[in-house]
């Protein structure tokens, strides 16, 4: 899906999928990823190593197969924004802003790129440009990109009325791991802390027409989140998907040869 489209679905109440590539690298991958109903992935550059060569080369393959191609940046710098953004990413997702500062600075980099300096705050905080002619060209070299911004943290969800408003973004990241040990329950990702906060993210980012992302790892888990009307629907990792893919057809295969799956050990059937 193109990033317009993906957008322009977004904006209309519609669902978006997409899950996290933390270990794909190859262009050999376009094959199968063209072939997945992925409207989307986000490249991980906060918990991968990946260079920014590595990064466009993922990009433009990703473009080729007809996904929207984000790129999570490693941490809220505009800097990394702006070399997401010239390695050839639609969308950028910002891990755990928390700060007015910080969301100013990579939403403008987002939006305005590559306009820097006091130019760019004055775009973010005034709506002033050197000119009409600047800031039509600006608009419309951006009109595909899109900026996520992480609520990942306590501080961050009581600060996120003053962060939508400063940011006015395209869509918010939950990381259940992040923010549920910011709430005293790690991992416990069915604890009424922690779904009672993703349940009020969501509903007032939607009030506001804004979708929210959980990155949940299990079907049981994403289900959950689009129960409670999260529509950036992000699924698993490519690693994760792989893994249960691999493990479900070879236990398939064990029991047609009359294997007993449960005697399996370390992924080796005992015959």
């Amino acid at each position: 899906m193109k990033s317009t489209k993906l957008k322009q679905t977004l904006r209309q109440g519609g669902r978006v999928f997409g899950c996290m590539l933390s270990a794909t690298a190859s262009t050999r991958w376009a094959g199968a990823l063209s072939g997945s109903t992925l409207d989307y992935v986000i490249i991980d550059t906060e918990h991968s190593s990946r260079d920014r060569t590595e990064i466009q080369t993922l990009c433009s393959m990703l473009r080729q197969v007809d996904i929207t191609p984000v790129v999570r940046v490693p941490i809220p710098k505009k800097e990394w924004v702006a070399m997401a953004l010239d390695a050839g990413a639609a969308g950028i997702l910002v891990p755990y802003v928390e700060t007015i500062e910080e969301v100013e600075a990579v939403t403008a980099t987002a939006r305005w790129h590559p306009m820097k300096g006091e130019y760019l705050m004055r775009a973010v905080r005034e709506n002033k440009f050197p000119s009409s002619s600047s800031k039509k060209y600006l608009k419309d070299r951006h009109k595909g990109t899109f900026v996520i911004l992480g609520i990942e943290s306590e501080p961050a969800y009581n600060n996120l009325d003053a962060i939508l408003d400063a940011g006015k973004p395209d869509g918010i990241f939950i990381g259940p791991n992040d923010m549920s040990t910011s709430l005293g329950v790690p991992n416990e990702y069915d604890n009424p802390v922690y779904l009672d906060v993703v349940a009020d993210i969501i509903r007032r980012c939607e009030e506001r027409g804004i979708p929210v992302m959980v990155h949940q790892q299990n079907i049981q888990d994403s289900a959950t989140a689009i129960e409670l009307g999260a529509r950036f629907v992000l699924h698993s990792t490519d690693t994760g998907i792989l893994q249960r893919a691999i493990k479900t057809e070879m236990n398939r295969l064990r029991e047609i040869s009359g294997v007993d799956v449960s005697s399996s050990k370390d992924g080796v059937a005992v015959v």
